[in-house]
């Protein structure tokens, strides 16, 4: 087999939404919506600099939604570039940028190969330096936003070919319950269709979910919320000449998401605490220096911190004044080493004993014993949860956004509950006025609490609470459905 290069990227995204900023400076949200195009660029540096001979893209290289013609013109002047330095491309279209959606009415360049809906197509790869063929590219774009067959299926080697094969497939492998099941396969059936590497594309988390053939996720270019944590790239792979794939990932993020977790165990007070999330974002800063970092901060464990933060709106305090240093950084330009705090996600708790609530002959030691049984079962814990929220599932919002939630999240609201009985329970702490939102696992204050932040229940059996600039979506409609039926109810 003949040696060579190539570079697989996927879920480009360009030039598209924010997740979860909607109230940012003006200079940060135009460096944010740079930085998908900053990220092509690298994209483009990357396989000019690797001396690969070809790129393939698998799908999603923008939203329809967003679809601007900056968007489109910018990925255009990419192709260009590539096509420069005698790169061929080859790319699909996945269910945010589907065949018959908007887009400039313009034939591709010579050298990309763009593959149609109906059927998977076939192209041939050439070496750049010698144009032997080296490679059959195979792929199939989404003709509409929604395919649910298992396209994987129609896939097939070409007969009597040598050559590398590669599959370009925008779907969902295995069922991750974290995305749409767009073009739902398995493993086994990508194995089975014979082929050498399958460049998968819809999922943003990085993966390589098998090694012979290679089937890989590259993800996202660039991380676009608090889901979207850590470095965000591409690979570059060699193909030897007994046709094995060696993968290098490439990083080519300009903002950086994660979520650093400060424990609040052993802080006496205030101050304390305060300088423990200063110090957390210098840290970043020194690790990072020429990213620009978005961080969630999450507040974990137990003591009297805990109080402090969901009673005094200490946590909303310091986030107004992280942001607004961050914001003289960024009017100065100075968006290599910034870091921008989303928001902080309170899950302490009060300074309790709960292995001996747990041993007592009361009410509040078997609501706990209940709910550590149901948290390790499946079937009682659907049966517990379903029971619970019977009144909601009237609402159809609300029973859509029910019927969606996972089993793990439904054990973070489980353990919110038992936190929220020791608390109200207990008598170690008032809570008058509080409310439980079962559909998000928000609790807040029924009167005085404002809009911008929710409390949370997680997963450690803590009061979770999270201060962020706005509410997404889901979760607005959720209260307008609750409040509605509130009111019919009365």
């Amino acid at each position: 087999m003949i040696p060579f290069r190539f570079l697989h990227a996927a879920d480009l995204h360009l030039d598209s939404r924010f997740a979860g900023l909607a109230h940012l400076p003006q200079a940060i949200r135009s460096y944010l919506r740079e930085s998908t195009f900053a990220a092509l660029g690298r994209l483009v540096g990357v396989a000019i600099e690797q001396r690969t001979d070809f790129v393939v893209i698998s799908g999603d290289v923008y939203d329809v939604s967003d679809a601007s013609l900056q968007g489109q013109l910018r990925f255009r002047e990419a192709l260009e570039e590539l096509g420069r330095h005698g790169i061929q491309v080859f790319l699909i279209h996945g269910n945010h940028d589907p065949l018959d959606g908007p887009r400039l009415a313009a034939a591709p360049p010579d050298h990309v190969t763009v593959f149609g809906g109906s059927e998977p197509e076939q192209a041939v790869a050439r070496r750049r330096e010698d144009g032997r063929e080296v490679a059959v590219i195979s792929g199939i774009s989404y003709p509409t936003a929604k395919v649910t067959e298992n396209t994987a299926l129609r896939f097939n080697r070409q007969p009597g070919s040598s050559l590398f094969h590669i599959g370009l497939l925008h779907g969902n492998v295995d069922g991750d319950l974290q995305h749409e099941t767009y073009s739902p396969c398995s493993r086994k059936d990508l194995i089975g269709r014979g082929y050498d590497y399958w460049a998968l594309g819809h999922i943003h988390k990085r993966s390589i979910l098998h090694d012979r053939p290679p089937i890989v996720y590259p993800g996202n270019i660039q991380g676009r919320s608090i889901k979207e944590t850590g470095p965000k790239g591409c690979y570059t792979v060699r193909v030897d000449a007994e046709g094995t794939a060696s993968l290098t990932f490439h990083e080519l993020d300009s903002v950086r998401w994660q979520v650093r977790e400060i424990p609040i165990d052993g802080l006496a007070d205030e101050a304390e605490w305060t300088r423990a999330v200063e110090n957390a974002v210098e840290d970043i800063r020194e690790e990072t220096p020429q990213l620009m970092s978005v961080v969630r901060f999450r507040l974990t464990g137990r003591g009297a911190i805990h109080k402090i933060l969901t009673e005094k709106g200490a946590a909303d305090d310091l986030l107004s004044e992280l942001q607004r240093r961050e914001t003289v950084r960024a009017e100065r330009k100075e968006y290599a080493g910034l870091v921008w705090t989303e928001g902080f996600s309170i899950e302490t708790g009060l300074a309790v004993d709960r292995g001996r609530l747990l041993l007592e002959d009361s009410f509040l030691g078997e609501m706990l014993r209940l709910a550590g049984r149901s948290g390790g079962n499946d079937q009682e814990l659907e049966e517990l949860i379903s029971t619970a929220l019977k009144p909601l599932m009237e609402n159809q919002e609300l029973r859509k956004l029910l019927m969606s939630t996972g089993s793990e999240e439904k054990r973070e609201w489980l353990s919110s509950a038992a936190e929220l009985g020791i608390v109200l329970l207990s008598g170690v702490e008032e809570q008058a006025g509080v409310l439980l939102n079962p559909a998000e696992g928000v609790v807040g204050q029924s009167a005085g609490g404002g809009g911008s932040f929710g409390e949370r229940e997680d997963a450690g059996g803590s009061a979770r609470r999270e201060t962020t600039p706005e509410w997404d979506g889901s979760r607005e409609a959720a209260e307008r459905s609750g409040r509605q039926e509130r009111g019919n109810a009365e």
